[in-house]
C-alpha cells in the first residue's frame, strides 16, 4: 500500500520526490511497488522513474548526481546509489543579467532605527570591542572583557550593548607578507573599525608579527579617541594589563554610551547569508524564503553577501549567468579554480560536503547542497566578488570567497562590514556572533519545536500550513529591520557569540 508520507516534486524536470514526511520499512511511498526495506525519513528523495547506471539525477531542475546502480522508481536515492559527478562548467557569463535586473522588486523605501557614526557608517549595535593581535594576548582580553560585563557597570550605560572579546589562535609564526597575514591583518581591521563597534582597544604581546603600527600604516591612522592599543610587554604583564584595559574601557563608557538611535534607510543595511546543519528542506523552505527578503532588500538599495565558496560548487554556473559584468564573473571564476586547485593539493575533493548531519537530513551530494544554499540570495544581478574580509562598498548581491566553515565564513562577512546576518538551518544551530547579531531561520516544523530557545524564526510552515515562500519572506524582512532597529536575537539572549570569531588561516605555520 502506499504509505500516507505526503512527498514533493520541485520541478517538473526532476527524477526524484522529497519526503514531507517520515516512511516506515515496508510501505511504498509513491506507490510504484518498490516496498522501502529500511526507514526513510522527511526531507529525503525517492524516485520517480527507472534511473539506469550513470543516469543523471535531477532535483530544483538541476544536475544532483547521477545513479551509480539502477535505481527503480519509488526507490530511497542517497548516498548509496547517487554519486558526485562532474557538473556544467559552460560557463555563460552575464547570461541572464537582463532578465536579474528585471527581477529587482520595486519597493517602497523602509527604515530602522540604528546607530550613526560620526563618518557615516550606520550601525546596529553599540559595542567596545577588544582585539588581540595575537593569540599570545587572547586569555588577557578574555578576563578584562569577562571583568567590566560581569561587574554591573553596562547596567548604568544602556546605550552599549557590551564588551565583546576578539580573540584567536594565530598572529604570529607567519609570513608577515604572505596571504595568512593579509587576511587577519582584514579582520582585525574590519572588526576593529566595524559600524556595530563604537570604540576598539588592540591588545598585543609586544613581539609578535601581526602590529598594530603596520595596520594603521596600511589603512590610515585611526582617531586615538576610538582606537587604543597597548601591549603585555609594555605594560608591566599580564595581571597589570588587565587592569590597564579596564580602566581605559571604564573612561570611555560615557562617550560610546552618549548615542542614541535614529531612522537610517535600509539602504545602508549589509546583510550576511549563511545557512549551516542544512536538510532536505533547506532548499525548499527556509533558503528560498531567505532569498525573497534577500531580492527586497535588495529592492530597497540594501547588500546581501553571499558566501561559502565550496558551498556553491555545483551552482556557481547560476550564479556567473546574473554576474553584472565579465570582471566579475572572472572574479568567482578564479576562487573556483583556486578552491579546486586548493583541496586538490591538500589530497581532498570539492564534495567532501555533504556533512555527515547534512547526510541525515536528506542532502547526498555538493551539488544538492550548492543549489539549495544558492537560493538565500534570490534572483537580482551579482554585483561584485569580493576577498575574505575584504570592505564591502558595491550595493546589490555580492559574493564574498569564504570557506564553508560557518565561523570563519561568517567572520569573513562581519569584517566586510556586515551589520546583520541571518542563517538558515534544518539539523540544528547555536550559533551566534558579534558584533554583527544573528537571527537563526528553522527550515522544518520540528526543529522549531525542538529548539525554540535557538530559533528566531519557523520556515518550516511553508510546507505544514501552505504559507507561501513570497509571504514567508516579506516575514524575514520585517524580523531583520525590527532585529537591526533592537530586538534581540535568540543567539543574543543566550550570549552566544563569544567563540565564533575565527579568522580563517591559510600558508605556513612557521
Amino acid at each position: 500500500m502506499p504509505d500516507p508520507a505526503q512527498t514533493l516534486r520541485l520541478h517538473p524536470e526532476d527524477s526524484v520526490a522529497i519526503l514531507t514526511g517520515p516512511a516506515p520499512a515496508g510501505s511504498q511511498p509513491l506507490g510504484f511497488g518498490v516496498t522501502l526495506d529500511h526507514p526513510v525519513a522527511r526531507g529525503h528523495k525517492i524516485a520517480l522513474h527507472d534511473v539506469p547506471p550513470g543516469g543523471a539525477i535531477v532535483k530544483f531542475g538541476q544536475v544532483i548526481g547521477y545513479a551509480s546502480r539502477p535505481i527503480a522508481a519509488g526507490e530511497h536515492v542517497h548516498v548509496d546509489n547517487c554519486a558526485f559527478g562532474i557538473h556544467d562548467q559552460t560557463y555563460e557569463v552575464g547570461a541572464d543579467y537582463e532578465k536579474a535586473l528585471a527581477s529587482v522588486p520595486k519597493v517602497a523605501p523602509r527604515h530602522f532605527m540604528g546607530y550613526r557614526r560620526a563618518n557615516g557608517q550606520a550601525g546596529t549595535r553599540n559595542f567596545i570591542a577588544i582585539c588581540a593581535t595575537v593569540n599570545c594576548s587572547a586569555t588577557v582580553i578574555r578576563r578584562a572583557a569577562e571583568e567590566i560585563n560581569r561587574s554591573g557597570i553596562l547596567a548604568d550605560y544602556p546605550n552599549v550593548d557590551g564588551v565583546a572579546a576578539f580573540a584567536h589562535g594565530t598572529g604570529c609564526g607567519m609570513d608577515a607578507g604572505g596571504e595568512g597575514a593579509d587576511l587577519l591583518q582584514r579582520v582585525l581591521w574590519g572588526y576593529a573599525t566595524h559600524p556595530n563597534v563604537g570604540a576598539t582597544v588592540f591588545v598585543g604581546l609586544g613581539c609578535e608579527v601581526m602590529q598594530l603600527a603596520r595596520m594603521k600604516a596600511l589603512y590610515g591612522n585611526a582617531d586615538e579617541g576610538r582606537f587604543f592599543g597597548l601591549t603585555i610587554q609594555e605594560s608591566g604583564g599580564t595581571a597589570a594589563t588587565i587592569a590597564q584595559i579596564v580602566k581605559h574601557i571604564q573612561n570611555l563608557l560615557p562617550e560610546v554610551n552618549a548615542v542614541h538611535r535614529e531612522p537610517i534607510p535600509a539602504s545602508e543595511l549589509k546583510l550576511a547569508l549563511q545557512c549551516g546543519g542544512s536538510d532536505g528542506f533547506s532548499g525548499i523552505t527556509a533558503n528560498p524564503a531567505l532569498g525573497v527578503a534577500s531580492d527586497l532588500l535588495v529592492g530597497m538599495g540594501g547588500t546581501v553577501i553571499l558566501s561559502e565558496t565550496p558551498e556553491i560548487y555545483g551552482a556557481e554556473q547560476l550564479l556567473l549567468r546574473r554576474a553584472a559584468s565579465r570582471d566579475v564573473g572572472d572574479k568567482l571564476i578564479a576562487r573556483i579554480r583556486w578552491w579546486e586547485d586548493y583541496t586538490r593539493m591538500n589530497g581532498g575533493s570539492m564534495d567532501n560536503n555533504p556533512s555527515p548531519g547534512n547526510k541525515l537530513g536528506g542532502l547526498t551530494t555538493i551539488l544538492e547542497k550548492s543549489l539549495g544554499a544558492s537560493a538565500k540570495a534570490g534572483s537580482t544581478p551579482l554585483t561584485d566578488v569580493l576577498a575574505y574580509g575584504e570592505c564591502i562598498t558595491t550595493p546589490g548581491f555580492v559574493f564574498m570567497d569564504t570557506p564553508g566553515y560557518d565561523p570563519v565564513s561568517a567572520t569573513g562577512q562581519i569584517a566586510g562590514g556586515a551589520q546583520m546576518l541571518v542563517f538558515t538551518t534544518g539539523r540544528g544551530s547555536a550559533f551566534g556572533s558579534k558584533p554583527t547579531p544573528t537571527i537563526k531561520l528553522a527550515t522544518n516544523s520540528r526543529l522549531f519545536a525542538d529548539m525554540p530557545d535557538d530559533m528566531d524564526l519557523n520556515c518550516g510552515d511553508i510546507i505544514s500550513h501552505g504559507v507561501s515562500v513570497e509571504d514567508k519572506g516579506r516575514e524575514i524582512l520585517d524580523l531583520v529591520l525590527a532585529s537591526a532597529s533592537g530586538q534581540k536575537t535568540k543567539s543574543e539572549l543566550l550570549g552566544l557569540g563569544d567563540n565564533e570569531f575565527v579568522p580563517w588561516q591559510v600558508g605556513a605555520v612557521m
